[in-house]
């Protein structure tokens, strides 16, 4: 299902926006300028489109256009100064999309330009009566409070389909795609909240909120283009999360601008992962990871394999050997998440200890193994724990505005 955005500026590319123009008579170059206004400039207004003379504003606004932003209707605040949003759509749909100041270690050891500056920064103690070194070099809006950079978690769907079994995603189902727009409108509508400069501020994406990206993979990649052309974050530092959609894998291998992949391996075996991934049944791990080697990979660019802990089923010695075998000869780091808690799942954190010893064996094999520092767990911001929440049923959201979910 897709909602109807006719009438939303934001989302669309250059030669559509020429058209809209074309409409009032405009010349080509009009349409440029409101590619920038739009994407670079990051306008939430048709009155702030101040490139446009006031007469062309006025007739946008009185044929219905709009620029068409995902409205920012509540905000939730962890003690470790993530934020969570809920954001609302067009059609009162909502989704949410979390900020993460400094970030979570999830690039780290990906060969990225991110990763690079989280290299001399592992494991330091993030909370927010910490001090923090102040980087003189950079002046933009984070400098200005303390951090290095800032990480968006964006969504790609309302609900999800995939039915992970450890995810509270999963229990919404799927209600519909989102658009182009509406996925990069969230990067927008948190860059703005924040008075974020690109080019200045060092900002990273991980699509790794609701949803499955590569279920909605034609509006995955027209996101990507708007960000990197239109708002100008680079590829090098976004990251696509899957949970092994195999078509997905295989488009996505042959883009030209394309994001680092993430893989959500979270099983050593057909087995265990079938039972706490059912998409198991329809592509098993082998396929995965023979569509992973046929990626082009750029220099010094790393697959990622996420691997959830969860207590007494996936995080023994046993399987830790099974990583290894399986991720012989590919070019891969792993990340480890200790599983985030949520209502009416019943699973468990595993033990620190066998954290500990996965984490080691896996790295005495010699893949590099990182631990992800789990942000926003007491708002349910972290990974696996995004469900619409609505000021009922979390009373520390502040209200922006009135939810419709």
């Amino acid at each position: 299902m897709t909602v109807s955005a006719s009438k939303a500026l934001f989302g669309l590319d250059l030669p559509a926006l020429g058209e809209v123009l074309a409409a009032f008579g405009q010349k080509p170059y009009r349409a440029r300028q409101l590619y920038d206004a739009l994407y670079k400039g990051r306008a939430t207004s048709v009155m702030d489109l101040t490139t446009f003379p006031l007469t062309l504003r006025e007739e946008l606004v009185a044929a219905g256009w709009e620029i068409g932003l995902p409205e920012m209707v509540q905000t939730a605040t962890s003690v470790d100064g993530t934020e969570r949003y809920l954001m609302r759509m067009a059609d009162g749909e909502t989704v949410e999309t979390v900020w993460m100041p400094d970030g979570d270690g999830g690039e780290r050891g990906d060969g990225s330009e991110a990763a690079a500056e989280e290299a001399d920064e592992v494991d330091m103690p993030q909370t927010i009566a910490a001090p923090r070194r102040r980087d003189t070099r950079n002046q933009g809006a984070l400098a200005e409070r303390g951090f290095r950079r800032a990480t968006v978690c964006i969504s790609s769907q309302v609900g999800c389909a995939v039915n992970c079994q450890f995810c509270l995603t999963a229990k919404l189902g799927i209600r519909r795609n989102l658009t182009a727009g509406e996925i990069a409108g969230q990067v927008a509508a948190v860059l703005n909240r924040h008075g974020i400069r690109m080019g200045v501020d060092r900002i990273n994406l991980v699509f790794m909120g609701m949803g499955e990206p590569f279920l909605n993979y034609d509006s995955f990649i027209g996101s990507v283009r708007l960000l990197t052309g239109g708002i100008g974050v680079p590829e090098s530092r976004m990251t696509v999360s899957t949970s092994g959609i195999l078509p997905g894998i295989e488009r996505y291998a042959a883009e030209a601008v394309r994001p680092k992949l993430a893989l959500s391996l979270n099983a050593s075996n057909d087995g265990v992962r079938e039972r706490i991934m059912p998409i198991t049944r329809k592509w098993n791990i082998a396929a995965l990871l023979d569509a992973v080697l046929k990626i082009p990979l750029r220099p010094r660019e790393w697959v990622t394999f996420e691997y959830v802990l969860l207590g007494g089923v996936n995080d023994q010695p046993v399987h830790a050997r099974e990583v290894l075998a399986l991720l012989a000869g590919i070019r891969a780091k792993v990340n480890l998440i200790v599983w985030n808690p949520g209502p009416g799942i019943e699973y468990t954190q595993p033990d620190p200890a066998d954290v500990v010893v996965f984490q080691k064996m896996l790295i005495d094999g010699g893949i590099a193994t990182y631990i992800r520092r789990p942000r926003g767990r007491d708002i349910y911001a972290a990974c696996g724990q995004l469900k619409r929440t609505v000021a009922d049923q979390a009373p520390e959201l502040v209200v922006i505005g009135a939810a419709a979910v």
